[in-house]
């Protein structure tokens, strides 16, 4: 089935004009979110907690605001299927690589962390050939294996290495032979994660996945946080920031706070832009954690 949907209907959508994708943007933004109301109950509770004694005028503009942002965003992720390297390049870029590129010399690996803000995808497919260092990412696996191969082919454009999240539980990240500049994304909900941190994000108590600190000071990988911003539709850069280049000095859940910090403070300067739609809150604080 999913093959069929790759080849009946990304596939071609992959392939129109850029004018033409993203007017087929803009009437899903009318049908699905202004008819259809897809997923606004879960959007509209997100903004409320996170901005407590939002006027309803504030509210409808972040949230129309995010839905245009977001089938812009899904039908560029579609785009990515057949974009080639030049388009790849001209539309995604890194500011100041040299931010996590320096420790290259040093035989170090960085840990990189950043949230589901802006374009990810474009980082994924692209930042590999920004940067100097080697890049990998890690991702979860889905059902459709067909799907699932078309959706690495396209975040491996550029010679990425991906590894599912059950490979580095079983210690693939562990023994880096030569240094990488490895990609977490720090804003999913841990689920299943036995261990986490729990903290505030967004006027909301959140559990944050432990697995970016736990690595840094495993590896003794310096923590560098990635804002993608929106340039203008369609194009895309990245900033790097250092947080702290020696997360062995830092007591535990330093490292954590400093990236959620972050992330919350790019989402606080331009909110339509963060992933409003995800169940970000679903997993609540048992007694003990």
């Amino acid at each position: 089935m999913m093959r069929l949907f790759y080849y009946l209907f990304l596939k071609p959508v992959s392939l129109l004009p850029w004018p033409l994708l993203y007017a087929f943007s803009d009437f899903a933004y009318l049908l699905l979110f202004r008819v259809f109301r897809y997923r606004s109950k879960i959007v509209t509770n997100n903004l409320k907690r996170s901005f407590p004694g939002i006027s309803e005028e504030k509210l409808k503009e972040i949230r129309s605001g995010f839905y245009h942002h977001f089938f812009d965003g899904l039908f560029e992720t579609f785009k990515t299927f057949s974009m080639t390297n030049e388009e790849a390049l001209a539309r995604f870029r890194v500011i100041n690589p040299d931010v996590a590129d320096r420790y290259q010399a040093e035989g170090r690996s960085v840990i990189m962390v950043g949230g589901h803000y802006n374009n990810w995808e474009y980082l994924a497919m692209s930042v590999n050939a920004c940067m100097a260092m080697q890049t990998a990412g890690i991702y979860q696996r889905i059902k459709s294996k067909f799907f699932e191969k078309k959706i690495l082919e396209s975040r491996k454009k550029f010679g990425m290495h991906l590894f599912s999240r059950s490979q580095v539980q079983q210690g693939a990240l562990d023994n880096c032979s030569t240094p990488l500049a490895i990609f977490f994304a720090i804003d999913q909900s841990p689920t299943l994660a036995k261990k986490v941190y729990w903290t505030t994000f967004l006027n909301q108590e959140t559990a944050v996945a432990f697995g970016p600190e736990k690595f840094a000071r495993k590896l003794n990988a310096p923590v560098v946080y990635f804002q993608i911003d929106k340039i203008k539709r369609g194009y895309h850069e990245a900033t790097f920031k250092l947080l702290t280049e020696n997360p062995l000095d830092e007591p535990h859940g330093a490292i954590t706070e400093m990236h959620t910090q972050a992330l919350e403070q790019t989402i606080l300067n331009e909110p339509k832009y963060w992933l409003w739609s995800h169940k970000r809150w679903k997993r609540k604080r048992k007694p003990g954690e």
